[in-house]
């Protein structure tokens, strides 16, 4: 599990103690890493806004079409207005699990103080917003009018579990996935490098496993994404 420890970029210790708070570390690296990627493909990528668009244009585009349909298919037509904030929170875990693919790099998602924060973010904007959009009508979320009067009590507060878990589901889901991951992928590496010429069958795991690894990061961008959509949708329409 050494590769998911937090190290000093320069001095290779772990931080410690609040005179390490502003050491840069490798988690502070890839982060950097992601910001950039995302920055070259939506900013310098479409720079030129050309009518036949290059194949960074294309991609961008594409992602920016998906995620814009995704709102307002999810949240409705009224949520669009949301969409700079979905659509950062999109590009930025995507590229944060791809680069997390490249050899002797650092999985930044893979860490609860990344994902933590992100899911946190999401439930205090969509709580915050609901009340500020409906008042105590807000609450309806957590009353089901069509359940029988001596269920919805019980129900009732079902919901209201359920409503306070979602950052902690919303964020071990994705921090779980990228770490089992990345674990299984060390552990057949050790299996190739213990068995030298006979590491066949270890390597052809490695390359299965990557293949699905690339797929988990993109399911799982999208996964955290129109989750939030949805979440949104609750802040937006509580009675629904």
């Amino acid at each position: 599990m050494d590769q998911f420890v937090v190290k000093g970029l320069f001095s290779g210790e772990a931080p410690s103690g609040l005179a390490d708070m502003f050491m840069i570390t490798n988690q502070t690296l890839w982060l950097a890493i992601s910001v950039l990627c995302i920055v070259a493909l939506l900013v310098w990528g479409s720079r030129g806004r050309a009518m036949v668009p290059s194949r960074l244009q294309s991609v961008g585009e594409l992602m920016y079409g998906f995620i814009h349909k995704m709102v307002e298919d999810v949240a409705g037509k009224d949520a669009i207005r949301f969409f700079p904030y979905v659509m950062t929170l999109f590009t930025f875990i995507l590229f944060a699990n791809l680069v997390a693919l490249i050899p002797t790099s650092f999985s930044v998602t893979s860490h609860i103080a990344v994902t933590g924060v992100l899911a946190m973010m999401v439930f205090l904007t969509v709580t915050i917003l609901g009340f500020i959009l409906n008042g105590a009508g807000f609450l309806k979320l957590f009353w089901p009018s069509d359940a029988p009067a001596a269920l919805k009590p019980v129900l009732a507060v079902i919901e209201l579990i359920s409503y306070f878990v979602r950052p902690v589901s919303h964020s071990i889901r994705l921090g779980a996935n990228l770490m089992a991951g990345h674990a299984v992928l060390k552990v057949f590496a050790g299996f190739a490098g213990a068995l030298g010429l006979g590491a066949v069958f270890p390597i052809a795991a490695i390359v299965a496993v990557y293949g699905l690894e690339v797929l988990v990061a993109v399911i799982q961008a999208y996964v955290f994404t129109i989750l939030t959509c949805v979440y949104l949708k609750d802040a937006l329409h509580p009675g629904h």
